[in-house]
């Protein structure tokens, strides 16, 4: 599967439950279906670029552009090939839905460990979910939000140790503080009216936010 230059966002779709408000790829952008991720697209009327998986939740495998089968044994679910994949291609900026919520916890865990492959890999990746959001930022980036966002703002130390973690423009401020991944230290913070900011100078992040479709996504910065 070849792909263009100006390809600049990729939207991969699973299957559980949708936000579909942030679902909106424009001319240029790659849209992959995780095996029943298909389904959610069909329904919006969404013709994906690659349809990918095993296709063992969806039941059969699909008619579309570009079809990759998986192996049911394998050591990536269908939403880390996807990922992978959009690496593959050369996106650096990718937006999961479909990845939080639905029967299987332990799917939403597993597309959280992935923002942080993504992270460790040098892209974006944002999973958006009804109301909420995550991604991963480590080693001196950092994310502002817009002053109207509202809402539970929420960080989590995901390794051994992230160090110099400063936040601003929310109800509960950090300056350098250390979070470790035994102890919920930046959970329950909240926005308040101001510009914020995360910023981590050592050590990865898994920051969690309470998402306005109708205000853009924070800006990815360096500390």
């Amino acid at each position: 599967m070849r792909v263009e230059s100006i390809m600049k966002t990729c939207y991969i779709v699973a299957a559980a439950e949708l936000a579909e408000e942030r679902l909106r790829p424009e001319e240029g952008d790659l849209v992959i279906a995780a095996d029943a991720g298909l389904r959610h697209l069909a329904h919006l009327g969404i013709q994906p670029d690659l349809a990918l998986g095993d296709f063992d939740s969806l039941g059969y495998v699909p008619e579309a552009p570009s079809v990759e089968v998986c192996p049911v044994r394998k050591d990536d679910t269908d939403t880390m090939a996807a990922l992978k994949r959009a690496h593959e291609l050369g996106f650096r900026r990718v937006l999961i839905f479909g990845g939080l919520g639905g029967a299987r916890f332990d799917h939403s865990l597993a597309n959280v460990q992935s923002l942080a492959w993504a992270d460790a890999h040098g892209m974006e990746a944002i999973l958006v979910g009804r109301g909420c959001a995550l991604t991963a930022i480590s080693d001196g980036a950092a994310l502002e939000f817009d002053a109207r966002c509202s809402g539970d703002f929420s960080a989590f130390c995901f390794g051994p140790e992230a160090s110099g973690v400063c936040e601003t423009g929310l109800s509960y401020a950090l300056d350098g503080a250390v979070l470790t991944p035994d102890f919920p230290l930046a959970v329950s913070n909240s926005f308040t009216g101001e510009r914020a900011r995360i910023s981590v100078a050592h050590g990865r992040l898994i920051i969690y936010w309470h998402d306005d479709p109708a205000l853009p996504l924070p800006e990815r910065t360096r500390a």
